[in-house]
């Protein structure tokens, strides 16, 4: 029987460079510009911060014309003119300003979280895509190992010196490895549609075949505090205690009595009157309730912000032991896996008869399943850690 000499497991922890890696940051980069939902929620923002704006100014003024021709005739014509401008209570103003200002804040940090849960998913695909072009080299090599052992058998049943059960054992193992191959370049196909899918329906050359080089998270307390500084969602809840505060502010305001000043020009018999105008409104109904509504929408908030505090660290404190875990357990397979040669060593006692072909196939599967489940704990990692550092993107 010809010996196949060449370790597969061995092979499959080896980098396969047919074509040059694509790189992450451009991949994600590319996404960018170029995804759909990122585009539309960029014009809305551009649309409510005009809706911010828009609260800004002063009333308009009013003016008002009166000509009225009396009766009887000699009673003459009365022409009356009004100019009016209406003002909030001073203070209302800076308020409506930093109100303004913290809603158009936090537009842009829920922008920046939206943009970052779409490229957290493409960074999950692309990462998925590694774990499955890695998997597809250590199955293909199987099928080809596997339809070369088959050959060897149905020649040695050709010339006597085989049987039919090495045989159908060898198509038995053929249509097993054939199955996961077709499964695995359909689940690379849907990763590469969604990446497509992300990046507003625009191919892309995505070549991968290895992890990129990172840094080992160490301690779980600076990882927290740099998760505080950079997500936007952190500063968003932050963001919006404060801005409660100010509508409070800004309502109280709204509660104090309105100014109004203006000229009035008259004339009536040939008589003619003329001065300026200064009146008020007391908003005694209107505001009723809306004050002691922006006091519970600030208590609201202030609830929010500490339960998204809170909910946060506990997350990412599971999240990290289950990275400090998968990354031991990794260190563990690759410290055993760059030690085996099991395939090697099988293919040469199936050669010299030392053991039966059902017995190669039982062993040789035990290898290929320790090395997928290698493959799928690197995944996990690499996920993982990405979920970890999703406020980085």
């Amino acid at each position: 029987m010809k010996t196949f000499g060449i370790s597969i497991l061995i092979s499959c922890l080896l980098p396969f460079m047919l074509k040059a890696q694509t790189n992450l940051s451009s991949v994600l980069g590319e996404i960018e510009r170029n995804n759909k939902t990122i585009q539309a929620q960029k014009q809305n923002l551009e649309v409510q911060k005009l809706e911010f704006k828009a609260d800004l100014p002063v009333y308009n003024p009013n003016f008002e014309y009166d000509y009225m021709l009396g009766y009887p005739a000699e009673a003459g014509v009365l022409t009356d003119v009004w100019i009016n401008q209406s003002f909030d209570f001073p203070t209302a103003y800076g308020k409506r300003r930093e109100l303004a200002k913290g809603l158009t804040n936090q537009a842009d940090l829920t922008m920046m979280a939206m943009r970052q849960e779409i490229l957290l998913e493409a960074k999950q695909s692309y990462l998925e895509l590694i774990f499955r072009n890695k998997l597809q080299q250590q199955i293909s090599s199987r099928k080809t190992a596997t339809e070369r052992l088959l050959k060897d058998f149905e020649r040695k049943l050709e010339t006597g010196d085989g049987n039919i059960l090495d045989v159908n054992k060898a198509k038995l193992q053929l249509i097993e490895i054939n199955k996961d191959y077709q499964s695995n370049l359909a689940g690379i196909n849907q990763l590469l549609q969604n990446l497509k899918s992300l990046n507003g329906g625009i191919e892309q050359d995505v070549v991968v075949q290895n992890y990129e080089e990172e840094e080992v998270l160490t301690d779980f307390e600076l990882l927290f505090e740099e998760f505080k500084v950079l997500d936007p969602m952190w500063k968003f809840y932050e963001l919006e205690n404060k801005t409660s505060k100010i509508q409070l502010e800004h309502m109280k305001a709204m509660a104090l009595p309105k100014i109004q000043a203006g000229y009035r020009y008259q004339t009536i018999l040939g008589q003619t009157f003329q001065g300026f105008r200064v009146g008020g409104t007391i908003p005694l109904w209107e505001n009723k309730y809306k004050v002691r509504q922006k006091e519970a929408e600030l208590n609201f908030a202030a609830l929010q912000w500490g339960d998204y505090q809170n909910e946060q660290y506990y997350e990412m404190r599971q999240l990290y032991e289950k990275y400090e875990k998968l990354y031991a357990t990794l260190q563990d397979y690759r410290s055993v896996l760059d030690n085996i040669s099991g395939i090697a060593y099988l293919d040469k006692a199936l050669e010299l008869g030392h053991i039966s072909t059902i017995e190669y196939f039982l062993e040789s599967n035990y290898f290929y399943s320790a090395y997928t489940n290698f493959l799928q704990t690197e995944n996990e990692y690499h996920q993982v850690k990405a979920e970890l550092l999703r406020f980085r993107l």
